[in-house]
């Protein structure tokens, strides 16, 4: 059919640009995209296609197995680990349980092999439907696409929410058809109309396409004022009425069919082929070889709409009959039930276990829920629901939780099930939103739980603290989380137990935490290692939590547990941020938002975005700076994250110091050091001690913050904190007096590098202005070198200034790779210059090897080299 008025979105589609169709429903949303395929067909091109059926959105992975049968036969040039996930979603392996991002990366990995012989386009019509794994996938996959010779288009109806809505792809709307163009449709279609009877459809139709080309049909038959979708179903519905009782039952069967195989329309109605020549013929269904298809998902909706209950129930008990799949069979079982039914509740729950197996939490979810509402059983029937709020709650979906635990909860739970309800109810978005009290009531129950369920307690208290960490509950509350850990029984060195101790009090517990923290081994123990690097680097051992986040990568890398891995890489970024080792930080903090983003994670988002604002900050990049720290501010303000928002104050502070405006910088880091104010947070204030002394001093008011600093001081004494106890051995130099100062002064340049440089820094400058140039130079000397090494321009230049004060020249830094290349290249090059290969480091990154080759030929130039083999000399 001729396309009339989408010459400028064709343009759009053919760009080779990855892009979500959106547009209500007939609005040509598929006919655009069937458009782009019969050009692309013409090409050389590998053209894959899914469908999203409302009635298939049970089944994980269903879409993705859509669109990737053509190519699984090319799955065995996958890596073992990536052929395995994809398999497994696939239920073609063994019970691996995959992890919903490796299969990810398998879906990229298989579609680049195809890309090898032609470009690939992917086409995913009525994406609204796609069951949620198979949208997660695709979404992951289509953000890693700008260097490959692939791309998707995606059509979504509008007012629909999913993995696809608010993704951030690049979106095309689709508008309704000018006047003139609507008159060439309705012209085109239905040639002949009467004045009047033309006049009105263009009206109604109102320049939707799909409606045009229908409503000719109808609008002499009917004066009523529906609204257009309804009447465009009115059409396609009145069209059935008309053709043969036999085929009436084929298209019923077919509408609820959640494949599109003809075989199973043919069994499942007791038709023949022939049979479906009417339906055809008035263009209500598409046949090709052995598959069978709805033009417009509205004619799908229409046939099971006008069917009777009883006529739907007999459709859905035929196909149980004829599909194959155990987990398809179910849910038709399932759909022909409507009473309790305990085999078929049964086989339900089994179907959400296979669904887990695969990866496909969502599936399980559904499939859980369905199997509560058929039982009769009150006990075991609140079992399942709080099985299904537990799947529920790992998806994030905190109004289904809600509502699954209410259910549960009026069926009966036992004591230990009420334990569960507690920990999945008061956790959600890691402690940030909801009631302050949910800290002491976690903690309640925890102690409660701790003798028969130590795990699930650990959850608890897990829950409690973080709720500690992000939000400020009071201090009864951390003290009750605290007496709640210390009656679990489990071993003192307990990673889980650390973690705990250290976000719900970082300052009290914080030498007992960094005692254990210090003679605690995890080689080879990956989850081990991130949970104390959380212990770390909330008690401020930024060095530690740096060693325990290195060893916790790869593991979560291989495993594709990308949520996970999200949440080490922020607090990696954070920990090297304050060591100011940007070769790790800068890539990590990029990384850590980009994953952050991809797992639908953004409070950890916002934390990743203060260690690049903090970052910046050091580096004299202002506008980064400010903009990295609004952004984390906005989603922080919300539900009160403390954490995140003392973090962005002193990401400011530390821009404005390093820009020389020393009054601003005060101003700035005061408001973490003010219980009243929302960036004021126990721990995290104890980062920015010595910033805000040099605030001050250098701002002419050093009484400003003697009492902060004497108050902090009394902290120190009841923690360790080694970022506390660097930041006041720097603040009493600055503030002492000239008899005390110089002690003071060597004092604080035991420490981390960028530290112990702004002390030595700090102690040149009061050495020269007390007339002793000679003594100065050393130390100022000292400091330009680490702040040139660690990559400081606004530091070193500060450096230099004082040491031309003093009668001494220096040559300027040279910019190195940090400088000259974007994050993501830095880590591209490490890894390049530490040997791996180009698929190696895609399969690490969770991108192509294609990508990784691209990024490649990019920094090059910029390093000015010409080979790999130089990338080692090049970037340290």
């Amino acid at each position: 059919m001729e396309l009339f008025g989408r010459d400028d979105e064709l343009r759009v589609l053919e760009a080779g640009r990855t892009t979500v169709v959106r547009g209500e429903a007939g609005i040509g949303k598929s006919a655009l995209l069937s458009e782009v395929a019969r050009r692309a067909g013409a090409r050389p091109a590998l053209i894959l296609t899914t469908t999203g059926v409302q009635s298939e959105a049970q089944i994980a992975f269903a879409g993705l197995y859509q669109l990737l049968r053509p190519i699984l036969d090319q799955a065995d040039r996958l890596p073992p680990p990536q052929r395995e996930a994809v398999l497994a979603a696939f239920g073609r392996s063994g019970p691996a349980a995959p992890q919903l991002f490796l299969i990810a990366l398998a879906t990229l990995s298989l579609l680049g092999e195809a890309a090898t012989q032609a470009p690939v386009l992917l086409l995913v019509e009525d994406a609204q439907w796609l069951d949620r794994e198979s949208a997660e996938v695709l979404v992951f996959v289509a953000r890693r696409l700008d260097f490959e010779p692939i791309v998707l288009l995606a059509a979504v109806r509008d007012g629909f929410d999913g993995p696809f809505a608010g993704s951030g792809l690049p979106e095309l709307a689709l508008p309704r058809l000018e006047r003139a163009q609507a008159e060439l449709v309705v012209d085109a279609r239905a040639p002949g109309l009467r004045p009047e009877v033309r006049e009105r459809v263009l009206r109604e139709a109102a320049g939707n396409p799909l409606a045009l080309v229908e409503l000719p049909t109808i609008v002499d038959a009917s004066s009523a004022v529906l609204p257009l979708t309804a009447r465009l179903e009115h059409a396609f519905a009145a069209r059935v009425t008309e053709l043969p009782p036999v085929t009436q039952t084929m298209l019923l069967v077919a509408a609820l069919n959640d494949g599109d195989a003809l075989a199973e329309t043919l069994a499942g109605s007791g038709g023949a082929v022939g049979d479906l020549e009417p339906a055809i013929a008035a263009r209500l269904v598409e046949v090709d070889a052995d598959r069978l298809r709805f033009p417009h998902p509205l004619m799908r909706s229409a046939i099971r709409q006008r069917a009777t209950l009883g006529r739907r129930h007999a459709a859905h008990a035929a196909l149980a009959e004829v599909v194959t799949d155990d987990d398809r069979r179910v849910w038709h079982r399932a759909a022909s039930t409507s009473g309790p039914d305990a085999a078929v509740a049964a086989e339900l729950e089994a179907a959400a276990v296979r669904a887990q197996r695969r990866g496909g939490v969502a599936a399980g979810a559904a499939a859980m829920e369905r199997s509560a509402e058929l039982t009769r059983d009150p006990v075991v029937r609140g079992e399942r629901l709080l099985r299904a709020a537990e799947l529920a709650f790992e998806l994030g979906r905190s109004d289904g939780v809600a509502r699954l635990l209410a259910e549960a909860e009026r069926a009966g739970l036992s004591e230990r099930q009420r334990w569960r309800t507690a920990w999945i109810r008061d956790s959600f978005d890691d402690g940030v939103l909801g009631r302050a009290q949910a800290a002491w009531s976690l903690a309640q129950v925890a102690e409660r739980a701790a003798a028969d369920d130590p795990d699930l307690a650990l959850n608890l208290l897990y829950g409690a603290a973080l709720r500690c960490w992000w939000t400020e509950p009071g201090v009864e509350a951390r003290q009750s989380v605290v007496a709640a850990a210390s009656h679990v029984p489990v071993d003192e060195n307990d990673p889980r137990l650390l973690m705990v101790l250290a976000f719900a009090s970082p300052i009290e517990h914080g030498g007992v935490v960094l005692e254990r923290l210090r003679r605690n081994r995890v080689a080879g123990d990956g989850r081990a290692a991130r949970m104390l690097g959380n212990a770390a680097h909330a008690i401020g051992a930024f060095d530690l939590a740096a060693g325990f986040f290195a060893g916790s990568l790869a593991g979560l890398r291989a495993e594709g547990r990308l949520a996970l891995l999200a949440r080490a890489l922020t607090l990696q970024a954070r920990s090297c941020a304050y060591l100011v080792d940007l070769g790790v930080a800068m890539p990590a903090a990029d990384e850590a938002y980009r994953l952050a983003r991809d797992t639908s994670q953004p409070l950890i988002a916002a934390t990743a975005r203060t260690a690049q604002a903090m970052l910046a900050a050091v580096r004299g990049e202002q506008d980064d700076a400010h903009r990295h720290a609004a952004e984390a501010e906005k989603a922080a303000l919300p539900g009160d994250a403390r954490a995140v928002l003392a973090a962005v104050q002193h990401a400011r502070g530390a821009a404005a110091l390093a820009d020389g405006r020393h009054e601003d910088a005060l101003t700035e880091l005061r408001r973490m050091f003010d219980p009243a104010d929302p960036a004021y947070h126990p721990a995290i204030r104890g980062h920015a001690v010595g910033d805000l002394a040099e605030a001050a001093v250098r701002s002419g008011q050093p009484d400003a913050v003697r009492g902060v600093v004497a108050e902090m001081t009394a902290v120190g004494r009841r923690t360790p904190s080694p970022v506390l106890h660097t930041g006041l051995r720097y603040a009493h130099a600055l503030l002492a007096d000239d008899r005390a100062a110089q002690p003071l002064y060597e004092a604080a340049t035991d420490a981390w590098p960028f530290p112990r440089a702004r002390a030595q820094l700090g102690y040149g400058e009061w050495l020269r202005r007390r007339r002793r140039v000679a003594e100065s130079r050393a130390h100022l000397r000292a400091a330009r070198d680490t702040f040139d090494a660690l990559g400081l321009p606004p530091w070193g230049d500060r450096a230099r200034a004082e040491l031309r004060a003093s009668g001494e020249t220096s040559r300027g830094r040279v910019p190195d790779a940090r400088d000259r290349l974007t994050p993501q290249e830095l880590q591209i090059a490490q890894m390049a210059a530490g040997g791996l290969t180009n698929r190696e480091i895609g399969q690490r990154l969770y991108l192509s090897h294609r990508t990784i080759s691209s990024h490649l030929h990019r920094i090059f130039p910029k390093l000015g080299i010409t080979s790999r083999a130089e990338l080692r000399d090049t970037v340290t």
